[in-house]
């Protein structure tokens, strides 16, 4: 069972201070990325800033401030823009997932054709490295995200939407391919169960029978006592899963 409602997950992002090569951003900005499964949302807790958008609808620039909510479907490929302490408290379906793979980085296309060559693009420095190493390769490939994301929008804005994307679709699907397996047995476990639960308690209540409720327990968590890890789009304070 997923510790919070509808088999979601949290996280706290205070989005990268790190100015960005292409200049967008007065504080800075995040790496630009898609989902492949799950949705996400932002719920902005303080600061200001943006979250660009690659999507159906072509470029568009979401402004952020504190309260607001934004959510991007999968494949909608989204950039955090940070123009002064943005936070944001992240909201993704499907709790696993994303922190099991279903993030694809807007790496150019040659790195993105080839599995190996985008997980060593991705993947950060393992236990014993400094936080010096981890921010220099976290930047590393939030810069090489940026130069394929320059590419994609230029494509976005020349060819439409619909052309431009696809590409990046068929990359995604074929990169996450070996863990989706995974993915299914991990759902299977949280969010489905869940929902099964949900439709069986429905069931019970519409008859007048509450034998559910007596099997009710309470679950807490307290957040990961780990430094804030290196995201996609800043560092990341965590809460357990389960």
């Amino acid at each position: 069972m997923s510790l919070l409602p509808g088999g979601v997950s949290v996280s706290h992002l205070r989005v990268y201070d790190w100015p960005a090569p292409d200049g967008v951003g007065r504080a800075g900005s995040g790496s630009p990325h898609l989902h492949t499964a799950s949705a996400e949302a932002y719920v902005v807790l303080g600061g200001s800033g943006a979250v660009h958008t690659l999507g159906p609808d072509g470029f568009v620039e979401h402004r952020l401030a504190a309260g607001d909510v934004v959510r991007f479907d999968p494949g909608v490929v989204h950039r955090a823009v940070n123009d002064g302490d943005l936070e944001v408290l992240v909201v993704m379906g499907n709790a696993g997932l994303p922190e099991a793979g279903d993030a694809v980085l807007t790496f150019p296309p040659d790195v993105l054709a080839d599995q190996a060559a985008y997980r060593a693009a991705a993947l950060l420095p393992g236990p014993g490295a400094s936080d010096d190493e981890l921010a220099a390769a976290a930047r590393r490939r939030r810069d090489l995200a940026l130069e394929g994301y320059a590419v994609l929008l230029d494509d976005v804005r020349r060819l439409g939407p619909a052309q431009a994307l696809r590409p990046l679709h068929e990359a995604a699907a074929r990169l996450v391919r070996p863990y989706v397996p995974h993915w299914q047995d991990r759902w299977t476990r949280t969010v489905l169960h869940e929902t099964d639960g949900t439709a069986r308690a429905l069931e019970g209540l519409v008859r007048g029978a509450a034998g559910h409720l007596a099997s009710a327990r309470v679950r807490e968590a307290r957040p990961d006592p780990a430094p804030r890890r290196y995201g996609m789009c800043g560092r990341l304070q965590t809460w357990p899963l389960g």
